[in-house]
């Protein structure tokens, strides 16, 4: 039963009328504390439509971004659940530098707990926010770029490859 409801979910998605929509609900998710990536999906609408790499990538840093303030906030009502972890050196590591470590929001796997305790610490919302945008605009435009720059050819090579090992 949830299999056929995530694979109907998936199909909905993929739709080409909810690109947009798809693209910022699976950056949104990804960027709090759920494992999930969004760059597949942002790379496939633009693989699909490259006139559309601008729009997407907006889309993209915007929802992932919204998806990290979700963790700020987490974090800044969360101060009493974690109150013995405030020895820890990644809070004395935030604490010294500040905003300027949402600039790595954009990292897996440290990229959202590190949102999640810059709200915890209470430091300062907007330029937080402002970082935490910059960072993950960047990591949309490096990885689609890239990703962009490899031959079609290339990926058609990867996918039968994978279609004969699975």
């Amino acid at each position: 039963m949830i299999e056929s409801a995530v694979f109907w979910l998936l199909k909905f998605l993929a739709m080409p009328t909810v690109g947009l929509s798809s693209v910022f609900l699976i950056s949104f998710v990804s960027a709090t504390l759920l494992p999930l990536g969004s760059e597949p999906a942002v790379f496939a609408v633009i693989k699909a439509n490259p006139s559309m790499f601008w729009p997407v990538v907006l889309v993209a840093t915007l929802g992932n971004t919204l998806g990290g303030i979700t963790d700020y906030w987490i974090g800044y009502r969360a101060k009493v659940a974690f109150a013995k972890e405030r020895s820890s050196r990644w809070f004395h590591w935030l604490e010294k530098y500040g905003a300027k470590t949402m600039l790595l929001s954009w990292l897996p796997g440290i990229g959202d707990p590190l949102c999640t305790l810059a709200g915890w610490l209470h430091l300062p919302f907007w330029p937080s926010v402002i970082y935490m945008a910059i960072g993950k605009c960047a990591r949309y435009l490096c990885m689609t770029m890239t990703l962009l720059y490899i031959p079609n050819n290339w990926w058609h090579w990867a996918g039968d490859t994978l279609n004969r090992l699975f």
